[in-house]
């Protein structure tokens, strides 16, 4: 299988929009630019809707379904509304049973989302945890996403196999990674320098790798100060 690297992104997303903009920002920003994200699960639906965007749509969809399978319900989602942009959002959540068919299924999944032209990709090896992981540290090592659920543990001091992925908690992550012992912008510039370090291989054998960064380096052009 042939895999373009992931290049650099255009990208943005929101929901909180006013009825009217200043000249200034009508002049820095582009007007209700639609994004349309489509991810896995509640974790990452509820963080990327914590985003407090200004000028743009998000509609994320849980979905619970394979790569592939997530792939083509963004496509069948995508007919519904004029989305500028469509982004899925997936990991490789490694199950040590079935590595075959679930490295073919992630390697395929981001294959057409890169032969898509209005597609984008934010994928995850091994889990999007990492992404939470990179606010606090960084990390070239290949883990298993129990490491992280440990590390996160230790960070915010709450069982997050158990209560993390709670609704209720879910709410506070966001938040929970602007506070001062956290960092974004060094979450951004670690991420970037693993997937630079692993763009050489597939994606299925990348770990630890997100592109994560890039959908939120992209949202961070739409924030609502």
């Amino acid at each position: 299988m042939s895999l373009k690297p992931i290049k650099k992104t255009n990208q943005s997303a929101g929901w909180n929009r006013k009825t009217s903009l200043s000249k200034s920002a009508i002049g820095s920003r582009n007007i209700a630019k639609k994004f349309l994200i489509v991810c896995e699960g509640q974790t990452e639906e509820i963080y990327f809707k914590s985003f407090p965007i200004l000028t743009a749509t998000v509609k994320a969809e849980p979905t619970g379904l394979t790569k592939l399978a997530l792939v083509k319900k963004a496509t069948k989602l995508a007919k519904e509304d004029n989305y500028d942009e469509i982004w899925c959002v997936f990991d490789m959540d490694i199950n040590y049973t079935d590595q075959e068919n679930q490295r073919n299924d992630f390697n395929s999944a981001i294959k057409q989302c890169q032969e898509t032209k209005k597609f984008k990709v934010a994928y995850s090896n091994d889990c999007f945890e990492l992404w939470f992981y990179l606010h606090f540290t960084y990390t070239d090592q290949q883990n298993h996403r129990t490491f992280y659920y440990k590390k996160l543990r230790e960070f915010w001091n709450i069982n997050y196999e158990e209560k993390g992925k709670e609704l209720g908690f879910c709410k506070t992550i966001y938040s929970k990674l602007q506070e001062k012992n956290c960092s974004q912008e060094e979450a951004i510039k670690r991420a970037e320098k693993l997937f630079n370090s692993k763009v050489h291989n597939l994606p299925c054998y990348q770990n630890p790798v997100t592109t994560v960064y890039e959908l939120v380096r992209e949202l961070n052009k739409y924030l609502k100060y």
